[in-house]
C-alpha cells in the first residue's frame, strides 16, 4: 500500500508560510481571529462525531448524476471530505493529494468523495482541472454539512473580505446564505452507517492527511 511521498500536512504548511509572508499583518490578524471564533462557536463540539450515526443522503456528482451514500456504503467504507471550493488554495492542494493517494484508499476497501457548497458547473472544472477520479459532489446551500454540523457562521471582517475574494454567491448560487462556511471535515463512514474517525478542525488550513485516514482504516477492521 503505498502513499503519496508528498505529506499533505506538509505542503499546506507552506502554503500558510506563503502567505503569513505576503499577506498584510490586519489580514492575518482578522484570520486568526475567524479562527478564534469557529473554536468558540462550539461547533466543533456538536458536529458529528466518532460513534454517531452518518444521515443519508443524495447529491448531484460533476455530471448531474444523483450518487446516494447507503448506495456506496454497501460496497465497503466511505470516506467523506467537504471541500469548500475551488476559490479556496488550501482545498486545491488537499485534493491533488487525496488523488495521488487514491490507489491506497481504494486497497484499504474504502471509497473517497468530496463534498462541496459549490455548483456542478463549477465544480466539473475543478474535477477535471486536477484529473481526480473520485466524485465532486455538489452539497447546495451545505445541506448536508448541515446535517453532519459543521457549518459556521464567519466573522463580520471575514465575511466581507469573502465577498471581494471569492463571491461564494457565484460559485455557490444566489440561495447560498455567504455568511457561513463548512468546516473542512473529513469523516470516514462504515456499512451500517456508523462514523469510525472524524476530522474536526476550525484551523482550515489543517487536513486530514492520507496516513491518518489509511491509520484509521486499518484500525476500524
Amino acid at each position: 500500500m503505498s502513499i503519496s511521498a508528498e505529506n499533505l500536512q506538509v505542503e499546506l504548511d507552506q502554503r500558510k508560510d506563503q502567505f503569513t509572508k505576503s499577506a498584510p499583518k490586519e489580514t492575518i490578524v482578522e484570520y486568526d481571529k475567524g479562527i478564534k471564533a469557529v473554536q468558540d462557536s462550539g461547533v466543533l463540539d456538536t458536529a458529528l462525531n466518532v460513534g454517531d450515526t452518518a444521515p443519508d443522503f443524495t447529491l448531484k456528482n460533476a455530471v448531474g448524476k444523483d450518487v446516494t451514500l447507503s448506495t456506496l456504503l454497501t460496497d465497503g467504507p466511505v470516506i467523506l471530505t467537504w471541500y469548500r471550493g475551488s476559490w479556496c488554495p488550501y482545498c486545491n492542494i488537499a485534493l491533488r493529494n487525496y488523488q495521488e493517494n487514491l490507489g491506497a484508499f481504494k486497497e484499504a476497501g474504502a471509497q473517497f468523495v468530496a463534498l462541496s457548497p459549490e455548483l456542478p458547473d463549477q465544480s466539473l472544472p475543478t474535477k477535471e482541472k486536477h484529473a481526480l477520479e473520485f466524485e465532486v459532489l455538489t452539497d447546495q446551500n451545505s445541506d448536508v454539512a448541515k446535517k453532519f454540523g459543521i457549518v459556521f457562521s464567519m466573522t463580520k471582517w471575514v465575511e466581507d473580505a469573502m465577498r471581494d475574494y471569492a463571491d461564494l454567491k457565484k460559485y455557490n448560487g444566489d440561495k447560498y446564505d455567504d455568511t457561513t462556511l463548512p468546516l473542512s471535515a473529513t469523516y470516514i463512514i462504515q456499512p451500517n452507517g456508523e462514523i469510525s474517525y472524524a476530522f474536526l478542525d476550525a484551523e482550515y488550513r489543517n487536513r486530514a492527511t492520507a496516513d491518518q485516514i489509511l491509520a484509521a482504516l486499518k484500525k476500524s477492521k
